[in-house]
């Protein structure tokens, strides 16, 4: 009989070594709905930007866990009881908590099925997955949707501090070359201790604090709302809205029986059923790639330049302004591009559209960063700090946009 060796090390290039604790986070991993995630890019579009952008999920995700198991270790080491059956959720929880992110990581929620966030899809999976392993991740599952009463537990995996942002800056700004964005993720978990069942920073560590908020900032602008970035993937979200829009009226579009799926179907939080679940999780970048590939030549104009413009990276012009873009201005772009090429309103419209989009490295007004200082006292990162710049990190920044073809379609 052939069996598995459950206690498997991987090597990351980020951290080095990391152990796989035990047998159920093994089977988890090598469970279909996780190893999907080595098929999702981490990064939706911007590999366009950066060539290097090409690491998944997967990679993301385990990182995660190896962040986890270091702050256990941690918290236990300064005194705060972290019980074995309570160190195993956490680890399970941070493992799946992107379980549910759809082909090129955000694109799906905002197109082919209705204001159902990767969050609620990762819910979905994982109650599947508990009813699978009997039970054990009910815990989990607790912890996932901060309802359990020890608090410092939830912010471990949601939060401003969390363990979900310690591995994807760190791990962002090494596959994309931003060096901006290399956060010293060790230092600051070295650094978290636990007051009043609350996640605080040791003083010491308020200089790693600073470097994560400035970090997490510029990596937003440089790389995640990058002008590039932007405009491949609200690309992308039109060319699944044109393939549903377009399958309604009954055209027969070439995709995978899981894309199928989505493109026939109107899916709702209310109908993710077990089926559509388990269609999902048989969906990647794989099947939109290959649908793009086979569209780009379809007889529709809309389909076909949308995928061309992303399989040939011949993107639309996108230009971003302070204030918001005059209608006049979009009208004219509209209206020239509805004359050359004898194209309706309906259709310019995926070619012309403006926008906004947002940054506020740090949400005061959330769950806040607390930093302990030696005498007791518990002081919010904004006034504990003396960079002057993290109280405008604290505002929200907001530019808008336009994108509109170049010249030649």
């Amino acid at each position: 009989m052939h069996t598995n060796n459950k206690l498997k090390i991987l090597n990351d290039p980020i951290y080095g070594f990391i152990t796989i604790p035990n047998s159920l986070i093994f089977d988890l991993i090598e469970h279909k709905y996780f190893q999907r995630l080595r098929r999702i890019t981490q990064m939706g579009m911007s590999y366009l930007v950066y060539p290097g952008a090409h690491h998944t999920r997967f990679h993301h995700a385990i990182g995660c866990m190896h962040l986890m198991q270091k702050t256990v270790q941690v918290l236990r080491f300064k005194g705060v009881e972290v019980s074995l059956e309570e160190e195993n959720a956490l680890l399970i929880a941070i493992l799946l908590h992107d379980i549910g992110h759809g082909p090129f990581s955000h694109a799906m929620e905002h197109s082919i099925v209705n204001n159902v966030s990767h969050e609620e899809i990762s819910l979905l999976f994982m109650e599947t997955l508990n009813t699978e392993f009997n039970g054990s991740l009910t815990l989990a599952i607790k912890i996932f949707k901060g309802e359990y009463p020890r608090k410092f537990m939830c912010q471990l995996i949601s939060s401003q501090i969390d363990m979900d942002r310690a591995d994807y800056l760190k791990r962002d700004s090494f596959y994309t070359g931003v060096a901006e964005g290399n956060i010293n993720s060790e230092r600051l978990i070295t650094m978290l201790n636990v007051v009043d069942d609350s996640l605080v920073v040791e003083d010491k560590g308020i200089y790693s604090v600073e470097k994560f908020l400035v970090a997490r900032r510029l990596m937003y602008w440089q790389v995640y709302l990058h002008k590039t970035s932007l405009v491949a993937e609200q690309l992308l979200i039109r060319v699944l809205k044109r393939a549903k829009e377009l399958t309604f009226k009954g055209v027969k579009l070439e995709a995978s029986k899981p894309l199928q799926y989505f493109l026939e179907n109107e899916i709702s939080l209310n109908n993710f059923n077990a089926k559509t679940l388990n269609t999902f999780a048989m969906l990647d970048d794989y099947d939109i790639v290959s649908a793009m590939k086979a569209w780009q030549f379809h007889e529709d104009f809309v389909l076909r330049n949308l995928c061309e413009m992303i399989i040939n990276r011949d993107l639309l012009k996108v230009k971003l302004k302070k204030k918001k873009i005059k209608s006049q201005i979009l009208e004219q772009h509209t209206q020239k591009l509805m004359q050359a090429h004898n194209i309706s309103q309906e259709e310019a419209d995926y070619f012309v559209f403006t926008g906004e989009i947002s940054n506020q490295a740090y949400e005061q007004k959330k769950q806040k960063i607390n930093i302990l200082h030696k005498n007791g006292k518990i002081e919010d990162i904004v006034k504990a700090s003396d960079q002057l710049n993290l109280k405008a990190l604290s505002k929200p920044v907001t530019k808008h946009y336009i994108c509109y073809p170049k010249l030649k379609l």
